[in-house]
């Protein structure tokens, strides 16, 4: 990016780099994100002006690059912060969850695995509702849909220099006006969901704020049309940054909890989940990751199809 600003995030060892991109890929919104080995990629909007930032793994940092003409770069990096999870305390954590034995060699395996955030909460959130239901591999070509349909295109000249980046993603106040349903021929409930999450969003500035408690998050969000406690659970997660989130029948981490002895059924996996407290969102990554991995070894050629939704 010719016209950039370079950066540093410190990151805290071990930071495991591949984990982090590897699920950022498999759900990069087209035209918005991409990602390849050793780059991130993505356009933003901040205060007006289009800008795009690239970030790549350093020596116990994120080296990042922002290509906006003006503006606040700090706030851009805290964003990048979220969405990178850099400032988690991988010991702790790690300590804890080996407790568990399921988990035990999954946190040796990957000592550094962090929970993937997002750069913006509502774009996120709205993933996840196109996500409900579908294959990551269907919510990232809706996404990337709803993106041509409704997002607004870069302005030229960054969009030249950019790589395939083209878009920004729609704003809120879009799509809460928007037939979401009838730009991506999609059932009518989940293209209402969406338009009331971004009117909720508009009312609610707060909405996506971290540190609102992960109760509280999750009762406003299931408030809404839409939005039942797995995709509250999930949102909270990344978008909130609430470390101690849980979506509980997650037939994900049902699955990869089946050590020969049947899969747990959702109460069952509460009750155990009890002793990963307070960081039960870290476990889930672990467990999507091995069961992912499981996946891909014995199905080569699947890699795109574990874990199901989200």
């Amino acid at each position: 990016m010719s016209l950039g600003s370079d950066r540093a995030i410190p990151v805290r060892a071990p930071y495991d780099w591949a984990a982090m991109t590897d699920f950022l890929a498999g759900r990069a919104i087209p035209g918005v994100e991409s990602v390849q080995p050793g780059l991130y990629r993505r356009t933003l909007r901040h205060r007006g002006v289009h800008g795009t930032v690239a970030v790549e793994p350093a020596r116990d940092a994120l080296r990042v690059t922002i290509d906006l003409p003006a503006g606040d770069h700090d706030a851009i990096l805290d964003r990048l912060r979220g969405l990178f999870d850099t400032e988690a305390a991988p010991e702790p954590i790690a300590a804890r969850l080996a407790a568990d034995p399921a988990l035990a060699p999954l946190v040796r395996a990957r000592p550094g695995l962090r929970v993937p955030g997002a750069f913006d909460g509502f774009e996120m959130a709205v993933r996840a509702i196109l996500g409900q239901q579908v294959s990551v591999a269907v919510a990232t070509r809706l996404a990337g849909r709803l993106v041509a349909a409704l997002g607004t295109p870069l302005a030229p000249d960054l969009a030249a220099r950019s790589d395939g980046l083209t878009h920004l993603f729609p704003e809120a106040e879009r799509l809460a006006e928007a037939d979401v349903a009838a730009a991506l021929n999609m059932p009518r409930a989940r293209g209402r969901a969406i338009s009331s999450l971004a009117a909720a969003c508009l009312a609610e500035p707060d909405l996506f704020a971290p540190g609102q408690g992960l109760d509280r998050a999750v009762e406003r969000l299931t408030a809404l049309p839409g939005i039942g406690a797995w995709t509250a659970q999930y949102i909270a997660m990344r978008a909130l940054r609430e470390p101690d989130a849980l979506p509980v029948g997650d037939i994900g981490l049902l699955r990869a909890l089946d050590l020969g002895r049947g899969r747990p059924t959702p109460a069952e996996l509460l009750r155990r989940a009890e002793g990963w407290r307070p960081w039960r969102s870290y476990a889930v990554l672990h467990l999507w990751t091995g069961d992912a991995a499981r996946i891909a070894e014995q199905e080569p050629g699947s890699a795109g199809r574990a874990g199901g939704r989200r």
